[in-house]
């Protein structure tokens, strides 16, 4: 029996982004393109004692745009992150024109941490708490009659969930897979990071001499596959050719320091690919010392040096769950555009292998790219991104 990968590819049918620099993709890419940043410094917020920055949504703009679809009384009793997931995974299934209510469909929740505000309220253990909960609400809102699949995998979730996405489409499961990945930043979640001391005091600086650290964000972003017969693909079709996932068990929080599972994802997904074919790699780039690091350091490792590399941190914070899918969805609108964006905050190599960054936008007539990510617990994920039917 022939393998279906032999004859079909996942291509994308339709994307959103729910940011606080726009309510969907196009509003947020000229926001990037023009170099906005969401970032803001905020003091005393949630009763926090120290002050950090992030970047934040205005949930009274995305209930109204809630309201506006569905009317108000239809999304009570959800929470923030399940009204925040609605909306964007609304706005995809608009543009992909699908049924959600198919059994042929299939939805997959990428998030770190869900509804964990309600435990600030009201701290005992409650089933609205687990991802599960929310995931099975937002496919039910939709009338999706299938269980709903959870990848929470630390920072790698995103990409963890677009991998598994395609895995149930080349296996049959489903025809169509709906992709979301959400955060909501809460008190819990801030602590958390300043218990670290991985915080940066101002806005981050991905990669560069003087970063001093994280800021957080919240997002979500959804993006749908589907399969098609290579016949099918034409040149303007964005393909998810080939994901991998490494766990090199490193260390609970901080990255192996020779890069190893990072550097082995991309050594399974650029096998066969010339370097030259790649437009960028949208690293993770969290500006920590550490994480920057490892990621130049399995980037050379992985032949990529002279590559064009991103990192979009600047522009969003940290986005956690949601930051896999927004940051692919949104570097495929900007090569569809024919850049490739500038790391925002970006002045001084400061990493001891240097990599190809600028905090300009870079014009690029290339069709392909490859997204990473690497997250507490020696997670590492890398996903390959090609335009056009004849070349994955």
């Amino acid at each position: 029996m022939e393998s279906a990968l032999e004859h079909e590819l996942i291509v994308r049918e339709g994307d959103n982004i729910v940011s606080p620099l726009g309510l969907d993709t196009a509003a947020t890419l000229r926001a990037v393109v023009a170099g906005e940043s969401a970032l803001r410094r905020y003091e005393g917020l949630w009763d926090l004692p120290e002050p950090f920055v992030a970047s934040l949504l205005d949930f009274g703009a995305i209930d109204r745009a809630l309201s506006a679809r569905y009317g108000a009384e239809r999304l009570a009793g959800y929470s923030e992150f399940e009204r925040l997931s609605i909306l964007s995974a609304a706005c995809a299934l608009d543009e992909a024109g699908i049924d959600p209510s198919s059994e042929r469909v299939l939805f997959f929740l990428s998030t770190t941490k869900g509804n964990v505000a309600l435990l600030e309220t009201d701290n005992r253990y409650r089933e609205e708490v687990l991802p599960d909960w929310s995931a099975r609400r937002i496919a039910s809102f939709f009338r999706n009659p299938n269980p709903a699949v959870v990848v929470s995998n630390a920072c790698t979730s995103g990409l963890c969930a677009q991998i598994a996405a395609m895995r149930a489409l080349w296996s049959g499961r489903c025809d169509r897979a709906v992709v979301i990945g959400a955060d909501r930043q809460s008190r819990f979640i801030v602590s958390g990071f300043q218990s670290f001391k991985a915080l940066s005091p101002e806005a981050c600086r991905p990669f560069d001499r003087n970063r001093t650290g994280l800021n957080l964000g919240e997002a979500a972003a959804t993006v749908i596959y589907a399969r098609r017969r290579r016949e099918e693909v034409t040149p303007q079709m964005w393909i998810a050719c080939r994901g991998a996932i490494r766990n090199d068990a490193n260390h609970i929080s901080g990255p192996s320091r020779t890069g190893e599972g990072c550097y082995r994802a991309l050594q399974a997904v650029l096998q066969g690919v010339d370097p030259g074919e790649l437009a960028v790699v949208n690293v993770h780039g969290t500006a920590t010392l550490y994480n920057d690091e490892m990621e130049s350091i399995a980037l050379d490792r992985a032949g990529l040096t002279g590559v064009p590399v991103n990192a979009l941190k600047g522009y969003f914070g940290h986005t956690m769950g949601a930051a896999g899918v927004l940051e692919s969805v949104l570097t495929m609108h900007a090569l569809d555009e024919g850049l490739v964006l500038g790391t925002r905050g970006y002045a001084e190599c400061g990493v001891s292998h240097p990599q190809s960054l600028t905090s300009r936008h870079v014009p690029t007539t290339r069709r392909a790219f490859v997204k990473m990510l690497s997250g507490f617990g020696g997670c590492n994920a890398a996903l390959l991104f090609k335009r056009g039917g004849e070349i994955c």
